[in-house]
């Protein structure tokens, strides 16, 4: 069920005055998108479901709290990004977790010209990017910032395709790298980028 601004701004007003119907019903438009986004990147299905209803319940007792003019979706998503992110912090002594869920969705960070990324998401992949080599410097943001193709890259620079494939490789090995040296950057940055990648 999808609700337009207006018939979702009632349904906000209602929950702020404590309608229980409403909530119950706001939980079943919004819940199972949500419980899709946190299982993305925490595969326990157990715990996805425990920050479900912690996301909710926030809602519910901050209820008082809520704006009907600003978009309830994106303070939902707010909230679980933040109980997510907490929870990696409870567990950042599993360095392997976090480290696959940086070397799983790195793709998701880039590329920085993305219309919505946050000014400290830029600055982080900017950093990383700053760290290459010139050559594959060069050649990663031609491709994958700029999106010339390989061929362009190729008859630009004056080298093959395969040295271009090579150069990109490495530049996302270094990324990743990069990233993983910076985990509660890359945390911040990751997580919040992934619930709004996906739709």
């Amino acid at each position: 069920m999808v609700l337009n601004d207006e018939e979702l701004k009632v349904l906000v007003i209602a929950i702020k005055n404590g309608d229980e119907i409403a909530f119950e019903k706001f939980y079943d438009i919004h819940s199972r998108n949500l419980y899709s986004r946190i299982l993305r990147i925490i595969k326990d299905e157990e715990i996805v479901q425990e920050i479900l209803q912690d996301v909710f319940l926030k809602i519910w007792t901050k209820r008082d709290t809520l704006d009907p003019e600003k978009p309830i979706k994106a303070y939902l998503f707010k909230i679980a990004e933040n109980l997510v992110y907490k929870h990696f912090r409870k567990i950042a002594q599993d360095q392997r977790l976090i480290e696959q869920l940086i070397e799983n969705n790195i793709d998701y960070v880039l590329p920085v010209e993305d219309k919505i990324i946050e000014s400290e998401t830029k600055i982080l992949i900017n950093k990383a990017i700053e760290s290459l080599p010139p050559q594959r410097k060069i050649v990663f943001t031609l491709c994958r910032l700029e999106e010339k193709s390989y061929k362009e890259v190729s008859e630009l620079l004056g080298i093959s395709v395969y040295t271009i494939n090579d150069h990109l490789v490495k530049a996302n090995k270094s990324i990743k790298q990069y990233f993983l040296a910076n985990q509660h950057l890359a945390l911040l940055v990751i997580i919040p980028k992934i619930f709004n990648h996906l739709k």
